[in-house]
Protein backbone atom coordinates (compact mmCIF):
# COMPACT_ATOMS: atom_id res chain seq x y z
CA UNK A 1 0.00 0.00 0.00
CA UNK A 2 2.80 2.48 0.91
CA UNK A 3 4.34 1.55 -2.70
CA UNK A 4 1.08 2.92 -4.19
CA UNK A 5 0.91 5.97 -1.94
CA UNK A 6 4.56 6.72 -3.13
CA UNK A 7 4.01 6.06 -6.53
CA UNK A 8 0.84 8.32 -6.66
CA UNK A 9 2.88 11.11 -5.04
CA UNK A 10 5.65 11.20 -7.09
CA UNK A 11 3.13 11.02 -10.20
CA UNK A 12 1.49 14.30 -8.87
CA UNK A 13 4.65 15.95 -8.59
CA UNK A 14 6.04 15.43 -12.12
CA UNK A 15 2.64 16.50 -13.46
CA UNK A 16 3.00 19.44 -11.29
CA UNK A 17 6.73 19.95 -12.29
CA UNK A 18 6.17 19.56 -16.02
CA UNK A 19 2.48 19.85 -16.41
CA UNK A 20 2.92 23.55 -17.01
CA UNK A 21 6.21 23.11 -18.77
CA UNK A 22 4.33 21.53 -21.67
CA UNK A 23 2.16 23.99 -22.43
CA UNK A 24 4.70 26.55 -22.61
CA UNK A 25 6.54 23.94 -25.13
CA UNK A 26 2.96 23.29 -27.12
CA UNK A 27 2.70 27.26 -27.20
CA UNK A 28 5.33 28.30 -28.35
CA UNK A 29 4.93 26.73 -31.78
CA UNK A 30 1.78 29.01 -32.37
CA UNK A 31 1.31 30.49 -35.37
CA UNK A 32 1.45 34.18 -36.42
CA UNK A 33 -2.12 35.04 -35.25
CA UNK A 34 -1.81 32.62 -32.13
CA UNK A 35 -1.78 34.03 -28.67
CA UNK A 36 -0.91 33.34 -25.17
CA UNK A 37 -3.73 30.62 -24.02
CA UNK A 38 -5.24 27.63 -26.12
CA UNK A 39 -6.27 26.42 -28.71
CA UNK A 40 -3.59 26.92 -31.36
CA UNK A 41 -4.29 29.21 -34.19
CA UNK A 42 -1.64 27.23 -36.60
CA UNK A 43 2.09 25.80 -35.86
CA UNK A 44 4.81 26.97 -36.88
CA UNK A 45 8.13 28.62 -35.77
CA UNK A 46 6.90 31.64 -35.89
CA UNK A 47 7.96 33.35 -32.35
CA UNK A 48 11.08 31.43 -32.42
CA UNK A 49 12.16 33.91 -35.47
CA UNK A 50 10.48 37.07 -33.82
CA UNK A 51 12.64 35.94 -30.44
CA UNK A 52 16.20 35.79 -31.92
CA UNK A 53 15.95 38.46 -34.86
CA UNK A 54 15.40 41.45 -32.60
CA UNK A 55 11.87 42.34 -33.48
CA UNK A 56 11.23 42.52 -30.06
CA UNK A 57 13.53 43.12 -27.01
CA UNK A 58 17.03 42.05 -27.04
CA UNK A 59 16.85 37.91 -26.38
CA UNK A 60 19.55 37.07 -28.99
CA UNK A 61 21.93 39.52 -27.87
CA UNK A 62 20.89 38.45 -23.82
CA UNK A 63 21.33 34.91 -24.40
CA UNK A 64 24.64 35.16 -25.83
CA UNK A 65 25.77 37.49 -23.03
CA UNK A 66 24.42 34.79 -20.46
CA UNK A 67 26.22 32.06 -22.42
CA UNK A 68 29.53 33.52 -22.71
CA UNK A 69 29.09 34.65 -18.52
CA UNK A 70 27.93 31.57 -17.68
CA UNK A 71 31.03 29.80 -19.92
CA UNK A 72 33.47 32.07 -18.42
CA UNK A 73 32.04 31.94 -14.95
CA UNK A 74 32.34 27.79 -15.37
CA UNK A 75 36.00 27.47 -16.25
CA UNK A 76 36.94 29.82 -13.09
CA UNK A 77 34.50 28.25 -10.50
CA UNK A 78 36.22 24.63 -12.27
CA UNK A 79 39.80 25.93 -11.96
CA UNK A 80 39.54 27.22 -8.61
CA UNK A 81 37.47 25.02 -6.77
CA UNK A 82 40.00 21.81 -8.05
CA UNK A 83 42.51 24.54 -6.92
CA UNK A 84 41.38 24.39 -3.52
CA UNK A 85 40.04 21.27 -3.13
CA UNK A 86 43.99 20.21 -3.71
CA UNK A 87 45.22 22.77 -1.26
CA UNK A 88 42.57 22.45 1.61
CA UNK A 89 43.94 18.09 1.29
CA UNK A 90 46.23 19.31 3.83
CA UNK A 91 45.66 21.79 7.13
CA UNK A 92 47.26 24.90 6.52
CA UNK A 93 47.45 28.64 8.24
CA UNK A 94 44.35 30.37 7.90
CA UNK A 95 42.53 27.46 5.75
CA UNK A 96 39.80 27.72 8.29
CA UNK A 97 39.33 31.46 7.89
CA UNK A 98 39.51 31.09 3.81
CA UNK A 99 36.82 28.16 3.93
CA UNK A 100 34.60 30.37 5.77
CA UNK A 101 35.02 33.36 3.95
CA UNK A 102 34.26 31.77 0.81
CA UNK A 103 31.13 29.99 1.77
CA UNK A 104 29.15 32.74 3.67
CA UNK A 105 27.93 34.07 1.10
CA UNK A 106 25.35 31.54 0.34
CA UNK A 107 23.69 32.72 3.38
CA UNK A 108 24.14 36.37 2.45
CA UNK A 109 21.18 37.96 0.10
CA UNK A 110 22.32 38.05 -3.41
CA UNK A 111 20.45 41.66 -3.76
CA UNK A 112 23.00 42.47 -1.41
CA UNK A 113 25.92 41.41 -2.93
CA UNK A 114 24.71 42.19 -6.13
CA UNK A 115 24.41 46.36 -4.71
CA UNK A 116 27.47 45.98 -2.92
CA UNK A 117 29.55 44.97 -6.22
CA UNK A 118 27.54 47.55 -8.53
CA UNK A 119 28.62 50.84 -5.77
CA UNK A 120 31.95 49.10 -5.49
CA UNK A 121 33.16 49.95 -9.35
CA UNK A 122 31.22 53.22 -9.40
CA UNK A 123 33.53 54.05 -6.28
CA UNK A 124 36.26 53.40 -8.34
CA UNK A 125 35.17 54.61 -11.43
CA UNK A 126 34.93 51.50 -13.25
CA UNK A 127 31.35 51.17 -15.32
CA UNK A 128 29.18 47.76 -14.66
CA UNK A 129 29.84 44.91 -16.97
CA UNK A 130 28.60 41.50 -17.29
CA UNK A 131 32.10 40.32 -18.29
CA UNK A 132 33.49 42.28 -14.96
CA UNK A 133 31.05 43.09 -12.25
CA UNK A 134 28.39 40.70 -13.41
CA UNK A 135 31.23 38.20 -13.34
CA UNK A 136 32.31 38.27 -9.81
CA UNK A 137 28.65 38.72 -8.38
CA UNK A 138 28.45 35.40 -10.20
CA UNK A 139 31.78 33.60 -8.71
CA UNK A 140 30.17 34.81 -4.95
CA UNK A 141 27.34 32.38 -5.83
CA UNK A 142 28.99 29.59 -7.32
CA UNK A 143 32.65 28.88 -5.67
CA UNK A 144 31.16 28.05 -2.68
CA UNK A 145 28.90 25.51 -4.49
CA UNK A 146 32.06 24.10 -6.24
CA UNK A 147 34.49 24.27 -3.35
CA UNK A 148 31.85 21.79 -1.53
CA UNK A 149 31.10 19.65 -4.18
CA UNK A 150 35.44 19.20 -4.47
CA UNK A 151 35.96 19.22 -0.92
CA UNK A 152 33.28 16.27 -1.08
CA UNK A 153 34.86 14.47 -3.76
CA UNK A 154 38.04 14.79 -2.53
CA UNK A 155 37.28 13.62 1.18
CA UNK A 156 36.25 10.13 -0.49
CA UNK A 157 39.73 9.69 -2.42
CA UNK A 158 42.02 7.18 -1.21
CA UNK A 159 45.58 8.31 -1.28
CA UNK A 160 46.79 4.87 -1.28
CA UNK A 161 46.18 5.12 -5.07
CA UNK A 162 48.78 8.28 -5.71
CA UNK A 163 51.37 6.41 -3.13
CA UNK A 164 51.57 3.72 -4.89
CA UNK A 165 52.27 5.67 -8.24
CA UNK A 166 54.68 7.85 -6.39
CA UNK A 167 55.97 4.05 -5.31
CA UNK A 168 56.25 3.25 -9.42
CA UNK A 169 58.37 6.14 -10.20
CA UNK A 170 55.63 8.55 -11.09
CA UNK A 171 56.17 12.43 -10.79
CA UNK A 172 54.18 14.73 -9.08
CA UNK A 173 52.76 15.78 -11.87
CA UNK A 174 52.20 12.92 -13.89
CA UNK A 175 50.26 11.65 -10.68
CA UNK A 176 47.55 14.63 -11.12
CA UNK A 177 47.08 14.11 -14.91
CA UNK A 178 47.28 10.37 -14.94
CA UNK A 179 45.59 9.52 -11.52
CA UNK A 180 44.07 11.99 -9.33
CA UNK A 181 42.51 13.66 -12.26
CA UNK A 182 40.94 10.72 -13.95
CA UNK A 183 39.03 9.67 -10.40
CA UNK A 184 37.80 12.80 -9.51
CA UNK A 185 36.41 13.59 -13.21
CA UNK A 186 33.07 13.03 -12.55
CA UNK A 187 32.92 15.79 -9.62
CA UNK A 188 35.04 18.44 -11.85
CA UNK A 189 32.37 17.97 -14.52
CA UNK A 190 29.87 18.45 -11.64
CA UNK A 191 31.32 21.45 -10.69
CA UNK A 192 31.58 22.65 -14.07
CA UNK A 193 27.91 22.15 -14.50
CA UNK A 194 26.79 23.75 -11.44
CA UNK A 195 29.06 26.63 -12.14
CA UNK A 196 27.15 27.29 -15.66
CA UNK A 197 23.91 26.30 -14.56
CA UNK A 198 23.63 28.85 -11.53
CA UNK A 199 25.12 31.78 -13.73
CA UNK A 200 23.11 30.85 -15.91
CA UNK A 201 19.80 31.64 -14.78
CA UNK A 202 21.20 34.04 -11.92
CA UNK A 203 19.09 37.02 -11.60
CA UNK A 204 19.34 38.35 -8.08
CA UNK A 205 23.51 38.79 -8.28
CA UNK A 206 22.80 39.97 -11.85
CA UNK A 207 20.16 43.10 -11.76
CA UNK A 208 22.61 45.63 -10.07
CA UNK A 209 25.64 44.30 -11.01
CA UNK A 210 25.57 43.51 -14.63
CA UNK A 211 25.16 47.09 -16.38
CA UNK A 212 22.85 48.37 -18.55
CA UNK A 213 23.12 45.19 -20.80
CA UNK A 214 21.05 42.59 -19.71
CA UNK A 215 21.53 38.89 -19.63
CA UNK A 216 19.00 36.81 -20.03
CA UNK A 217 16.84 36.37 -16.99
CA UNK A 218 16.48 40.17 -16.93
CA UNK A 219 15.19 39.95 -20.46
CA UNK A 220 12.52 37.27 -19.51
CA UNK A 221 11.46 39.23 -16.48
CA UNK A 222 11.40 42.37 -18.50
CA UNK A 223 9.43 40.33 -21.28
CA UNK A 224 6.92 39.21 -18.64
CA UNK A 225 6.06 42.70 -17.48
CA UNK A 226 4.17 43.30 -20.71
CA UNK A 227 4.40 40.15 -22.95
CA UNK A 228 1.18 40.22 -25.52
CA UNK A 229 2.83 37.61 -27.50
CA UNK A 230 4.03 33.60 -27.56
CA UNK A 231 7.92 34.55 -28.04
CA UNK A 232 8.12 34.32 -24.22
CA UNK A 233 6.85 30.93 -23.97
CA UNK A 234 9.60 30.51 -27.24
CA UNK A 235 12.39 31.57 -25.04
CA UNK A 236 11.41 29.24 -22.31
CA UNK A 237 11.26 26.09 -24.72
CA UNK A 238 14.36 27.32 -26.26
CA UNK A 239 16.82 27.59 -22.92
CA UNK A 240 14.77 24.40 -21.96
CA UNK A 241 16.36 22.94 -24.85
CA UNK A 242 19.88 24.32 -23.82
CA UNK A 243 19.62 23.10 -20.35
CA UNK A 244 19.39 19.64 -21.65
CA UNK A 245 22.23 19.82 -24.21
CA UNK A 246 24.44 21.02 -21.46
CA UNK A 247 23.22 17.71 -18.76
CA UNK A 248 23.53 15.54 -22.10
CA UNK A 249 27.20 17.03 -22.64
CA UNK A 250 27.66 16.60 -18.96
CA UNK A 251 26.61 12.90 -18.72
CA UNK A 252 28.37 11.75 -22.01
CA UNK A 253 32.00 13.37 -20.70
CA UNK A 254 31.32 11.43 -17.50
CA UNK A 255 30.47 7.96 -19.65
CA UNK A 256 33.35 8.79 -22.02
CA UNK A 257 36.30 9.15 -19.22
CA UNK A 258 34.81 6.27 -17.33
CA UNK A 259 35.21 3.85 -20.37
CA UNK A 260 38.88 5.28 -21.21
CA UNK A 261 39.56 4.87 -17.47
CA UNK A 262 38.59 1.39 -17.64
CA UNK A 263 40.28 0.31 -20.93
CA UNK A 264 36.91 -0.74 -22.62
CA UNK A 265 36.86 -1.16 -26.67
CA UNK A 266 36.70 2.36 -28.24
CA UNK A 267 39.79 4.23 -26.02
CA UNK A 268 42.07 6.02 -27.94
Amino acid sequence: MSFYLLAGFFALFVLFLYGPMSSIFVLSFQGPEGGLTFPMRGVSVHWFDVLFNSQRGDAGAAFRRSAGLGLLVMGITTLLSFAAGLAFRRKFVGSGFIFYLTVISLVMPGLLISLGIGQLFQIVGVGTNWYTSGLGAHLTWTLPFGLLIMFAVFGRFSRSLEEAARDLGASRWKILVHVTTPIIFPGIIAVALFGFTLSYDEIARSVLAIGTKNTLPLEIFNMTQNVTTPDLYAIGTFTTVVSLLVILISLWSIAFIQRNRAGTPGKQ
